[in-house]
């Protein structure tokens, strides 16, 4: 089962949509309780990094998801702001503290050329070798204007160009993190959400 975290800040039906359409059977978690029978574990997000921080840390969700990722291993998937949250801290709107589960930080992205902000829209991504999570090549959509900086460039395992290199998606087993918006994505957003559902279940 794969617990779907809404905590009031991201398109929890789409994701629950595209989740459901390659074969995952999904719970809605609102509360740490809701967490524990999960097998798997999706953070979506859109807005600000401070006020999902905040919703996180109030409902006990923070600390619940801290105990079953990485306590106990569960696989756990971060869709966009759920992905720049799990850095050590994000400067939208002031500076706050993240999960710190990947060491980085999130900052404003300034891309050159007089590319707009924020960057939305299709772009393809780049894969590095290794990454377990995305294989090839592949278009998807963003839309953001933050984006994370891993301290550790092994941790950011797909980058796509936008004015510049931007991390698309983080790694550190069992988390994944994807700057994109897979249920947004079509048929790739589809096979990668597939991908992260078969790993668990083979122990890829």
């Amino acid at each position: 089962m794969i617990a779907l975290v809404d905590c009031g800040v991201g398109n929890v039906r789409s994701v629950q949509n595209a989740l459901a359409a390659v074969g995952g059977v999904v719970e809605i978690a609102r509360h740490p309780e809701d967490l524990r029978e999960a097998d798997r574990i999706v953070l979506p997000g859109v807005g600000a990094f401070g006020e999902m921080m905040r919703r996180l840390c109030e409902s006990g969700l923070a600390e619940a998801l801290a105990e079953e990722v990485l306590s106990r291993g569960k696989p756990f998937l971060g869709i966009c702001l759920g992905m720049q949250v799990l850095a050590e801290r994000g400067y939208e709107q002031g500076e706050h503290a993240g999960l710190g589960w990947i060491r980085g930080e999130v900052r404003r992205i300034e891309p050159a050329g007089g590319l707009p902000v924020p960057h939305v829209g299709w772009n393809e991504v780049l894969p590095e070798p290794g990454s377990s999570i995305l294989r090839e090549r592949a278009d998807f959509y963003f839309a953001h204007s933050y984006a994370f900086r891993p301290a550790d460039p092994a941790d950011g395992t797909v980058t796509c160009d936008y004015g510049g290199e931007i991390v698309a998606a983080v790694e550190h087993d069992p988390i994944f993190g994807v700057q994109f918006h897979p249920e947004k994505s079509q048929r790739a957003g589809l096979a990668l959400l597939r991908r992260f559902l078969e790993s668990v279940q083979r122990g890829a």
